[in-house]
């Protein structure tokens, strides 16, 4: 082992406690923790995220050891700035009243797209402003025949992306439609048909929310990670936080966090190793078409 291998692991060690910790605290966690410990969340930890993230990206212009996550507090902190000015911009304009019309499906998911695709787009933009240029955070198609690495326990020689992506999707949406019908309120055929008319809305709205969650929560967190942490860690990192974040989504709870925890993983992986953004998305939107469609009929609510 050279010299210049042995002291990169201590310091990579170092940034690994330093980001594994600051992503618990700025997840969803705390919040669960005192909602179902509570009850209500206290009105201080949005701020305390806030202050900490700011207070490590200072540290980082000073401290030349933190210098290598610095990309990494201002995603974090550009994530968290834009989510709550978003929401404050939209809120002021009583946006929900542009869905008061529509059905119930529209006025449930709706108001949700509009927010996070405005947020993704606008930090798509500080990190071309940053980084200058969008493969520098995997905006781009990629490599879409890449090799694709070893999946642990499942595949020790994988096909390429162009074959394993889409075998990833119609595994991942095969174990949705399983849970649906074994947990949800599988809908009569009947009204499969009437949801028909709602079934552009269920694409578009599909393709906005992977578009958004994989830009906000998975390709700048890869983009600033990879180098200071490794592969290894920059996949882990995002997944657990995204897994995290869909505790009160579809499916609820536990089992929720691993169902999103294991694509986050595999769309992270995919990012990675095709250094582009296209098998990501199509995977999350194929996971979330089924979604949709079942909250269209009315099978699934997020949150149980």
């Amino acid at each position: 082992m050279n010299s210049a291998t042995s002291t990169a692991k201590p310091a990579q060690h170092l940034l690994a406690l330093i980001a594994w910790p600051l992503m618990i605290f700025v997840s969803m966690l705390p919040d669960i923790l005192f909602r179902e410990l509570t009850g209500h969340l206290p009105s201080w930890l949005f701020g305390a995220k806030l202050a900490l993230i700011a207070a490590l990206l200072l540290g980082s212009l000073l401290w030349p050891k933190l210098r290598p996550l610095r990309l990494f507090f201002g995603v974090l902190l550009a994530l968290y700035l834009l989510e709550w000015g978003v929401n404050s911009f939209y809120t002021a304009l009583a946006y929900r009243r542009w869905f008061a019309g529509a059905g119930f499906f529209m006025q449930q998911v709706g108001p949700g797209q509009v927010t996070r695709t405005t947020t993704a787009v606008l930090l798509a933009l500080v990190m071309l402003a940053v980084l200058r240029r969008f493969d520098r955070f995997f905006l781009v198609k990629g490599d879409l025949s890449a090799p694709a690495k070893p999946i642990p326990f499942i595949l020790t020689m994988p096909p390429s992306w162009r074959i394993l992506a889409p075998a990833i999707a119609g595994a991942m949406c095969l174990g949705l439609l399983v849970f649906i019908f074994a947990f949800g309120r599988p809908p009569a055929l009947k009204l499969l048909t009437a949801a028909l008319p709602l079934l552009p809305f269920v694409l578009l709205f599909a393709a906005s929310n992977a578009f958004g969650e994989e830009m906000l929560y998975r390709a700048p967190w890869l983009a600033a990670l990879e180098t200071p942490l490794g592969p290894a860690q920059a996949l882990l990192i995002p997944a657990v936080y995204f897994g995290i974040a869909h505790y009160y989504g579809v499916p609820y709870g536990v089992l929720g966090v691993i169902m999103a925890f294991i694509p986050g993983w595999l769309n992270g992986k995919a990012m990675l190793e095709t250094r582009g953004f296209f098998w990501a998305w199509f995977i999350h939107l194929c996971m979330d078409t089924v979604i949709f469609f079942f909250m269209a009929l009315g099978a699934v609510n997020p949150g149980g």
